[in-house]
Formats: structure tokens, sequence, C-alpha cells
């Protein structure tokens, strides 16, 4: 591939709203991902039922607002999903899971698979490093762009 066509694919990517270009010819292939650090802002979504709530809870008086307790993110490198699936973290059920917290990767390790459509995806790390968290849970559906691991890059 022509260097020139892959910086025009760089520019497009920082021009648009895409997170990621992944283009094949024959047997050449070459994908650009833009992925940001994770930020202190960063909060998992909480989902509230208040009108699950019974009637009678209304008629109590008004008390402090508990806040539902967000585990804590550690700050690092955050690795998305690149599509919709399931996601598993070994290649078998009774297999060992690619890694764990803890765990030292290097860019390029698989870290999880995710099946999408009947065919299994191995994700990959962008960056080496310590693995921080892991945010998916086995077998859970997740979406495109939806958060997977924090790690925290080599140095």
């Amino acid at each position: 591939m022509d260097i020139q066509f892959i910086r025009r694919l760089a520019e497009l990517l920082q021009k648009t709203d895409l997170d990621e270009i992944e283009v094949v010819e024959g047997e050449s292939k070459v994908r650009i991902t833009r992925h940001q650090p994770l930020t202190q802002s960063f909060q998992p979504p909480v989902s509230v039922a208040a009108a699950a709530a019974p009637a009678v809870a209304a008629a109590t008086p008004p008390s402090t607002p508990v806040l539902a307790s967000v585990p804590e993110v550690p700050e690092g490198y955050m690795i998305k999903s690149p599509m919709v699936g399931t996601f598993y973290r070994a290649s078998s059920p009774d297999a060992a899971p690619f890694v764990e917290e803890g765990s030292i990767v290097k860019a390029g390790q698989t870290l999880c698979i995710i099946e999408a459509m009947k065919l299994l995806n191995e994700i990959e790390a962008d960056v080496g490093g310590k693995v921080l968290k892991i945010l998916a849970a086995n077998g859970q559906p997740v979406e495109y762009g939806e958060p997977l691991f924090i790690i925290a890059p080599e140095r």
C-alpha cells in the first residue's frame, strides 16, 4: 500500500467522528484506530429505577439523597470494543482467561474474543503495559465503543 494513501486515511480519521478505519487490498491490510486515554471524568453508566419504588415511599418525609456507589475506574489507556457482539475472556469455557487484572501484556497480545454473527474475533492490545481493570463480564453483550479494558501503558 502507498504511504500517501495511509496518510490520507489517518487525516480522514482526524477530520471525522470515526474511531477506526480498516482497508484490505489483496494480501495487504491496514487498520488505523483512534483511542483516547481515559480521563477522570469517565464514569460507567448507572441505572436508576425510580418508577419501581412502592407508592408508600412517596408518603414518607424526604431524607438526604442516597447516591449509588460507582466503582472507581483507574486512569489509563482504554481498550474499547471495535464491534457489537458477545465478550469472552477465554477461547473456550474450560480454558484459562487470556488476561487477568494485574497481567502484563504486550502490544498485539490477545486480550479477549468478541463473537459477532458466529465469528470469533480476537481483540488485541494496542499498547503494552499492565491490565488495571477488566470492565466487561464473560459472556456479556458489548456495544461498539464500549470500554473493555484499562491498561497502564509501559513507560
